[in-house]
């Protein structure tokens, strides 16, 4: 059975239940049984029995259409329809069955005929021109079917008429950029299919996205309809055309204004792209000036974070200026304003003005915020290589947070003692885990360093930090040279070699020769097992497995005590299986 049959199955029935005196559904409720198991001939000849002595009776004519159109036998029908239309000519359910029965038959001119004779009697109406035109559709006929709706709207002298119906058509007939200029015509007229439009119109071929919302957003375009265009965009994850389409429908603020805007950003929140966050940070921003205060300012909080996740630092900014600048936001929110916008100035590289407001005695920042702004501020001082502000940053802070960021500092200076010292008494758990396994990592190199003071290293490793990669390389690589082999040099040869095969491209042969020479060098300590390691590692990421494998089993073999070797049988399982058997 046809989703349309079904349908009007269902819509019988739901007559049958709205209005048993009047329908008399004993006389045909077994043809319903019949027709529901498929017995469609024994069900038409209840409905035909039944309309001997009703023929109105509308269920029994809806019943006989869903069957005699199964059977092939619609001729039958049309006579019993007219006869019922003799005795309620003005029923509007009779004189649509009449027109589906005309359309299935296939004459059109007699369809038309009744279609301009119902709609000369409703001048004013829609349905006339609704019935035919969807009694066509039914059939497919696309271009006679656009022809009865078109008649519609020239008849009725609105632009907007029988909107609805011509999208769905268009959309059927897979004219999307007509579909588009319908829908547009039918979400200004009725708002409430805007869900609809947007569900339909969101299917539309990747090929037709711009010309779909050219035509949603090109004058005369309505604002409901360039607000579908915005709702559309952000569905075809295009947020910055999204919010340009929306922000031309924001002015003048009209009563629906907020509630659209908000709508926007909730649909906003779906994709998850940094474009997307900062669109959705700029709506809530501009939402947040709609409406009331305690609403607006917990919005432009949210929009903060959306902008800085966008990337956006300069409104980021702005926003939280505004929130520091007014007087009526409470003291807990105004210090938390404060805080973020000190962090916004610092990712921003105004580190001075950051310090500024950082030391004001205005600033009602906590204790705790302080002390992280403080950190952040001289982790950024550090990676523009001024180590002494960076220092100076930290004031008197005597967390361990703190005391770890004086040993890098520390170590920058080529202090190494002084580094130790500092990562010792930090501890394994300042900072994330990240953060401590760093530490842990230098302190194992640092220890295999008899020279007090190296300040070649401490050069490098701040080049390093600073994100200068391939010079870090480079220093790394003399720095390590002036070292006794097995007094640091082969640990911070490791290191450059690490950060040379995560460059990967033009370093990773690089990172194979400082592999290879570390290997050779041999020795006391972890570094020729870990060299080889992460030597494998790279052959393997670099589609070499074959090559992989006789240093992952010189490693077993030669080191079998290593902390290394678990996680080099994997990488040798792993290496194996890459390989196709032959």
């Amino acid at each position: 059975m046809s989703p349309r049959r079904s349908i009007r199955l269902a819509l019988a029935l739901v007559l049958l239940v709205a209005s048993p005196a009047l329908l008399r559904p004993q006389a045909i409720g077994p043809g319903f049984e019949l027709e529901r198991t498929g017995r469609y001939a024994d069900a038409a000849s209840i409905y035909f029995t039944t309309l001997r002595s009703d023929p109105t009776n509308l269920p029994a004519l809806l019943g006989l259409e869903r069957t005699l159109f199964v059977l092939n036998r619609m001729p039958e029908l049309l006579p019993l329809v007219q006869a019922a239309r003799e005795r309620l000519p003005e029923s509007p359910a009779l004189r649509s069955l009449e027109l589906r029965v005309y359309a299935a038959l296939n004459e059109l001119d007699s369809l038309e005929t009744i279609a301009r004779r119902w709609a000369a009697g409703a001048p004013q109406s829609e349905t006339p021109y609704r019935e035919w035109g969807q009694a066509l559709a039914d059939r497919r006929l696309w271009d006679e079917a656009r022809r009865a709706f078109l008649a519609g709207r020239h008849a009725l002298g609105h632009d907007g008429a029988l909107a609805l119906e011509l999208a769905q058509l268009e959309q059927r007939a897979g004219n999307w950029e007509a579909a588009a200029a319908e829908w547009g015509r039918a979400v200004t007229r009725t708002p409430d299919v805007e869900p609809n439009a947007a569900n339909t119109l969101a299917d539309a071929p990747a090929a037709m996205h711009e010309r779909v919302a050219h035509v949603l957003t090109a004058p005369p375009a309505s604002v409901r309809a360039r607000r579908l265009a915005a709702e559309l965009l952000l569905a075809w994850g295009q947020p910055t055309e999204a919010w340009g389409a929306m922000q031309s429908t924001l002015a003048p603020v009209d009563s629906d204004t907020p509630v659209a805007l908000r709508r926007f950003v909730d649909l906003a929140a779906a994709v998850e792209t940094p474009e997307a966050h900062r669109v959705r940070g700029l709506a809530l921003t501009r939402w947040a000036d709609m409406v009331p205060w305690s609403m607006g300012s917990r919005a432009r909080a949210e929009a903060v974070g959306e902008l800085l996740e966008g990337g956006d630092k300069v409104a980021a900014r702005h926003v939280l200026e505004g929130l520091t600048g007014d007087s009526t936001v409470p003291p807990e929110a105004h210090a938390a304003a404060e805080a973020a916008l000190i962090q916004v100035l610092i990712a921003d590289g105004q580190l001075d003005v950051a310090a500024e407001r950082l030391a004001s005695e205005k600033t009602a920042i906590t204790a705790d915020d302080r002390a992280g702004l403080r950190l952040t501020l001289a982790q950024a001082r550090v990676a523009r290589g001024d180590l002494n502000r960076a220092e100076a940053a930290l004031g008197n802070d005597s967390s361990v947070v703190a005391m770890a960021e004086r040993g890098w500092i520390a170590l920058y200076r080529g202090n190494l003692p002084g580094a130790m010292s500092a990562f010792r008494a930090a501890g394994p758990y300042a900072s994330d885990r990240a953060a401590a396994t760093e530490r842990t990592a230098m302190m194992a190199m640092l220890q295999r360093i008899q020279e007090e003071s190296s300040p070649e290293l401490g050069a490098a490793l701040l080049t390093l930090a600073r994100g200068d990669t391939i010079a870090a390389i480079a220093a790394l690589r003399r720095a390590g040279s002036r070292l006794p082999e097995q007094g640091g040099r082969l640990e911070v040869l490791l290191l450059a070699g690490q950060v040379a095969a995560q460059k990967g491209g033009e370093q990773e042969q690089a990172a194979i020769a400082l592999f290879d020479e570390i290997v050779r060098g041999g020795g006391e300590g972890a570094a020729p097992a870990a060299a080889e390691l992460e030597w494998s590692r790279l052959l393997v990421r670099t589609g070499r497995s074959a090559d992989a494998i006789p240093h992952l089993e010189h490693l077993i073999l030669t080191y079998p005590n290593s902390a290394f070797v678990p996680e080099a049988r994997r990488v040798l399982e792993r290496a194996k299986g890459a390989i196709p058997k032959s």
